[in-house]
């Protein structure tokens, strides 16, 4: 999977309404890691903005993918115009819903567009951007004496321990910023004079 060593996201649900002519634009910003986590956040935003007529989104995961959806609205002016947004703070894993309470004047095309570029920019604007580390799941294994050197290698990168197991040898589950695996794993290598291995597992994570 091609995905980025770093992305910049939001990982507070949070939300902002927008009058536009007597309109509500309601955007709502979710932090998400598959295009299947939308199904949910869409499925509570109608329920609770049941009164809206249109629920409108965008979205863009790490790996590229993106979605955008106007749900009803002039063909151009609502979903591609979240997702400018989105893409304009440069955010991954990002999912944009913005639901629209008509208030009984026309906007025309222009500014209709304009309502939900805005909308979107505003609630991306007032939260709070993190920039993550994509980290891999990783199985370092040695022979016990090898605990504390094994340990300070990953302290000094920042690694995360998941957990430690004591039986015959010793083994520990952690997480490695893919950028550096390579890197700790010849350290580890080095430094346990080939008595240390690293197994690579398939999860990847941003944290």
């Amino acid at each position: 999977m091609n995905l980025p060593d770093e992305i910049k996201t939001i990982d507070d649900v949070y939300e902002v309404t927008t009058v536009v002519n007597k309109s509500s634009f309601i955007a709502q910003v979710y932090p998400i890691n598959s295009e299947g986590d939308l199904k949910e956040h869409l499925i509570n935003t109608k329920k609770k903005y049941y009164q809206a007529s249109h629920h409108c989104y965008a979205f863009k995961l790490a790996d590229g993918t993106i979605r955008y959806s106007d749900a009803g609205e002039p063909n151009g002016t609502a979903g591609i115009r979240i997702l400018n947004a989105i893409e304009h703070f440069s955010l991954s894993n990002q999912l944009v819903i913005v639901s629209r309470i008509f208030g009984g004047i026309k906007l025309g095309v222009g500014p209709l567009g304009k309502a939900y570029y805005q909308s979107a920019n505003k609630v991306l604007n007032d939260s709070k951007i993190n920039i993550k580390q994509l980290f891999q799941k990783v199985t370092i294994s040695s022979n016990f004496e090898y605990v504390s050197l094994i340990h300070r290698i990953l302290a000094n990168h920042k690694s995360i321990i998941l957990s430690s197991e004591y039986k015959d040898t010793l083994e520990i589950s952690c997480l490695l910023k893919r950028s550096e695996v390579e890197l700790i794993r010849q350290k580890l290598i080095e430094a346990g004079k080939n008595k240390i291995s690293l197994n690579l597992s398939s999860e990847l994570l941003y944290k």
